[in-house]
């Protein structure tokens, strides 16, 4: 006899309020992804994790996908607030400001890698979701104006957007190799966060363009 496939299990149903039958499905749709990937599970799946019946998304979401969409949009805002925290910490406009918001990046791809994996590295259709891109571009939006903030504190004309598209190009594959272990099959106690410090310092000092001398020193 056939062994039948291993279903996620099915929790007793119960009445929801109209707010909490979406975000049912949104944390049911979420605990499902962290534990099987985007492509490891189904919307009927993701009810019966909810305690819902299969009919019971539509009245929401049109699919599977404009649930991952909105686990998206949610994680773009939660990392664009730690970056915001962490450049209010550290400083706006400072080397040490956006040092500080690098490594907030890595520690958000590090501590919830299938949210982080889900916003940058799933299927095409969905990265191409008007809002996804429009929260991604905002979350760069922040390094470019931090990056601008600092060139004219310092007194020298840089191309913002060139500098904050390599600091963003670094940290982000510093992130992903960190999350994937790559760092501890070939460059084991690495100091990833000193290393992205390291390299902001130098890209920020290093900026095109640089007419004029900087006011005090970096900061």
């Amino acid at each position: 006899m056939a062994q039948s496939k291993e279903r996620t299990p099915v929790r007793p149903k119960k009445r929801f309020h109209h707010g909490d039958l979406r975000e049912a499905l949104i944390t049911a749709t979420r605990e499902l992804l962290i534990e099987h990937g985007p492509d490891g599970f189904s919307l009927a799946d993701a009810c019966r994790r909810a305690g819902v019946t299969t009919a019971a998304p539509y009245k929401h979401f049109r699919d599977k996908q404009e649930i991952l969409e909105e686990i998206v949009l949610r994680g773009f805002a939660e990392l664009t607030a730690a970056n915001a925290k962490a450049v209010a910490e550290g400083g706006p406009g400072t080397i040490r400001g956006i040092t500080a918001m690098g490594i907030s990046y890595l520690d958000f791809a590090v501590g919830q890698p299938a949210v982080f994996r889900l916003m940058f590295g799933h299927k095409s259709e969905l990265k191409q979701a008007k809002q996804v891109d429009e929260s991604g571009r905002q979350c760069l939006k922040h390094v470019i104006d931090e990056v601008a903030s600092y060139s004219r504190k310092h007194g020298h004309s840089a191309d913002a957007e060139a500098i904050a598209l390599r600091l963003w190009t670094f940290v982000h594959g510093a992130s992903s190799l960190e999350l994937d272990g790559d760092y501890q099959r070939v460059a084991r106690g690495l100091d990833v966060r000193k290393m992205i410090a390291d390299v902001t310092s130098k890209l920020l000092l290093a900026g095109p363009d640089k007419r004029a001398p900087a006011r005090g020193g970096p900061r």
